[in-house]
């Protein structure tokens, strides 16, 4: 009584009132904490071990085990009038096989996913094994089954108090994956979204569940099971809301963009083989005559100097040894006697050097190469190579707390402080619009500076001669990028159509569905202007936006050479129009950066090119400070001290300066628009300190020659990383169970993985044509 009394007063003075609710509203609004449901567990009535009957609390794993065999079998003689009859008569043997305990049965019940723990962790997978359903019946025809001991007889169990093994397990003994009985049907693995409505707690919660049942009986068989068994439980409803099987299997032989694919890289293979081949032949040409010439030298030692000259020369092999040994090459096969002035000598010279461009041996030296051209700023490698690890960090992340069974603990680390690493990460993106601008103007100027646009636009007035230059840039820009995009557009549409039959987890987007729909878009560069629901490869809105802002540029580019302030003015408007844009937008939607999920309004802030439009722009204007100043700039030591202490406090308080801070609307509206162009403005230094002789350490680190590979490959690498997860994560028999370590572990695994498959389709795909395009422009040039 004396317990009851202060419980009686504890339970008055909380009870809720709509003063409180308003306050605890109040409060979530202004913290963005998220307050437990409150849960009512029913009660039951349990005999002890004396014979007397005790009324106790039912477990919350009583409450969420909505379904199993007993249910099942409780539930069975009207579930089964529903059902086909076919899947009718394996059920009932599956049922007389778990009554008479017989391995398989239990194989399958075992299986099967039911709650274990983790309900208030976030763990919305309850998976079961398909591994486990899948090897019930041995897939190898040599195994034999061994029906002894059928009749089970109780005897002591020694558990081994230590592993026989370095390499086993306590408790593990080894020998073969026994199969004492078989079933008499084949077995299928079923997974089942559902939709789980409880009256024990105002929560409600989409699970996924799998099955291990009889491969004949269909979705519509397992939903009806499911829900018609799920009715014995009076605190849960349950709604099947789909049912994923091996009955819609997915058929890789009759879709048209895998073959497409084999067919693809099939003939690119025999393209790198012969390209090779006829390299290594070359080389061997060229070292033969090298061998003939100086054995003629010295024959005709005392003969005169021009004698021993010829005049008309050797061919010369294009080694494509970076950008400046290419360019050598090909100026000195067009200075030699067969110079490309007929058509047949153009063509003749290109097919040798669109064969050499699929060259292995050159495009590894080419990737790998330790130097860089002087139209090259090296600062931009290094930030482009540390931005890409960041980008696949956060969609590790992302990936890793989609698939865990532990989701809860994502709202646990995000309230740590280096978190902000990874939740600012938008950031990295901005550094590829930055670098992307500023490359994009820097060259532009000094290309045309050196005249090696005047070939192409000799004899045409100004602005025909600015027509040609800008269908020039789109079309460099087109062929540049479009090759390994539509190789990896090819690949996540075949992989993504498997995954959604043949994986326990459904796809993380609609790839499947969009890809064959949509792909146009992709191509076109214009996917970021639709919804984000009909997006094909949702990372490529980077691609979409980076190219919109290089045809936005190319106009400004154009139209600055020749004028320079209309050129700097229409900048400024494009400048000022996307932060007015992006205020606008964050603040009509209620945005809070810092608090809010950042790809919480994808569709509205975070893709589209008008809000992050500011980077590019700033980036272009480095470019052309660069150029106007060549590189050289003399600063004071006050001048760089203060320069490198504004942009580092500019870039770390953008990272992780709202930790735990709560802004206005109108403040975050502002932060919103401005942010982006911040970050821009903190690089900005960072780039021209280090191209100016004052980066000291960092540009010792960001032009680090070790970097440069990475780099060059980082194209691939931002295509190919989510492929890379989503063959991890969609593989997987259960899901991820998240902690720091384990995390950092995944993370260093996905880098690496990613750049070693980059490096490979780099070299088939993206190497070559960056050849042929440096070709192209050569003998372009030479023609004029």
């Amino acid at each position: 009584m004396k317990r009851i009394i202060p419980l009686f007063f504890l339970l008055t003075y909380l009870k809720p009132t709509h003063t409180l609710e308003s306050a605890i509203q109040e409060m979530e609004y202004k913290e963005g904490l998220a307050l437990d449901p409150k849960y009512s567990l029913p009660r039951v009535n349990l005999s002890a071990s004396d014979g007397n009957h005790t009324i106790v609390p039912a477990s919350l794993a009583r409450v969420l085990n909505f379904y199993n065999t007993e249910l099942l079998a409780a539930s069975w003689p009207w579930t089964k009038n529903l059902l086909s009859l076919s899947c009718r008569k394996d059920i009932e043997l599956y049922l007389k096989g778990l009554r008479k305990a017989e391995t398989w049965a239990l194989k399958m019940d075992d299986a099967s996913g039911r709650y274990s723990t983790g309900w208030f962790w976030g763990n919305h997978y309850w998976t079961g094994s398909q591994s486990l359903c899948e090897n019930i019946i041995p897939k190898s025809q040599s195994i034999i089954v061994n029906s002894e001991n059928r009749t089970r007889t109780s005897r002591e169990a020694e558990v081994p108090k230590k592993a026989s093994s370095p390499s086993q397990a306590i408790g593990y003994k080894m020998g073969p994956f026994k199969f004492t009985s078989l079933p008499p049907f084949p077995v299928s693995f079923f997974m089942m979204r559902i939709d789980v409505n409880s009256s024990f707690t105002v929560e409600e919660r989409i699970l996924h569940i799998g099955l291990c049942m009889p491969y004949v009986c269909t979705n519509a068989d397992i939903k009806t099971i499911m829900e018609e068994t799920s009715k014995a439980s009076t605190k849960v409803t349950v709604k099947v809301e789909a049912v994923r099987s091996h009955h819609n299997r997915f058929n890789i032989w009759q879709d048209r963009t895998f073959l497409v694919l084999c067919g693809v890289t099939s003939l690119v293979v025999v393209f790198l083989v012969v390209g090779t081949c006829y390299d290594f032949y070359l080389e061997h040409v060229e070292h033969k005559k090298k061998l003939l010439k100086l054995s003629k030298t010295r024959l005709k030692l005392d003969m005169s100097m021009p004698d021993t000259k010829n005049k008309n020369g050797v061919y010369i092999v294009n080694n494509n040894n970076g950008g400046g040994n290419m360019e050598e090459g090909l100026e000195s096969t067009l200075k030699l006697h067969v110079r490309p002035r007929t058509l047949k000598s153009i063509l003749e010279l290109i097919f040798k050097e669109v064969i050499l461009a699929f060259s292995l041996r050159t495009n590894i030296k080419t990737i790998c190469d330790q130097s860089v051209s002087s139209d090259t700023i090296p600062v931009i490698h290094g930030l482009k190579s540390i931005s890409m690890a960041w980008v696949i960090l956060g969609h590790t992340c992302i990936i890793a707390f989609k698939y865990s069974d532990n989701m809860e603990y994502r709202k646990v680390v995000q309230k740590e402080f280096f978190f902000q690493t990874i939740s600012n990460g938008a950031f990295s993106v901005d550094t590829f619009f930055f670098t992307s601008g500023l490359l994009v103007s820097f060259l532009y100027f000094r290309t045309n500076a050196k005249g090696k646009l005047d070939p192409i636009t000799k004899g045409q007035n100004g602005f025909v001669a600015g027509l040609v230059h800008f269908f020039g840039l789109i079309l460099y820009r087109f062929a540049r990028l479009t090759a390994p995009y539509l190789f990896t557009l090819g690949v996540v549409e075949v992989i993504m159509k498997w995954f959604n039959y043949n994986s326990v987890f459904e796809p993380p987007t609609m790839d499947h569905v969009n890809c064959p729909n949509y792909w146009w878009r992709n191509v076109l560069y214009i996917n970021t202007l639709f919804s984000v629901d009909e997006m094909c490869m949702l990372w490529s809105w980077y691609l979409s936006d980076d190219t919109q802002f290089y045809i936005v540029g190319a106009i400004m580019l154009i139209l600055a050479a020749s004028h320079f302030k209309s050129g700097a003015c229409l900048l400024l408007v494009f400048m000022v129009s996307s932060w007015i844009t992006t205020g606008y937008i964050a603040y009509s939607n209620s945005h809070m950066p810092g608090s809010d999920d950042p790809l919480a309004l994808f569709d509205k802030i975070y893709d589209k090119p008008w809000t992050r439009l500011g980077p590019y722009l700033i980036g272009m204007c480095v470019g052309w400070f660069l150029f106007k100043k060549n590189c050289q700039l003399r600063m004071s030591k006050l001048a760089v001290i203060s320069g490198w202490t504004a942009a580092v406090a500019c870039l770390l308080s953008l990272v992780y300066g709202l930790y735990e801070v709560n802004l206005s609307p109108l403040t975050g509206a502002a932060y919103s628009a401005l942010s982006h162009s911040a970050w821009a403005l903190g690089l900005s230094w960072v780039v021209i300190a280090c191209s100016t002789g004052y980066g000291g350490f960092a540009n010792t680190i960001l032009s680090s020659t070790v970097l440069y590979p990475f780099s060059r490959i980082t194209y691939c690498a931002y295509l190919l990383h989510p492929v890379v997860m989503r063959v991890m994560t969609m593989n997987m028999d259960s899901p991820l169970h998240l902690g720091s370590l384990v995390m950092i572990i995944i993370f260093l695994g996905q880098v690496v993985a990613s750049y070693v498959l980059s490096f490979f389709v780099s070299l088939a795909f993206e190497a070559p044509v960056v050849c042929m395009l440096r070709i192209m422009s050569k003998v372009v040039g030479t023609k004029k």
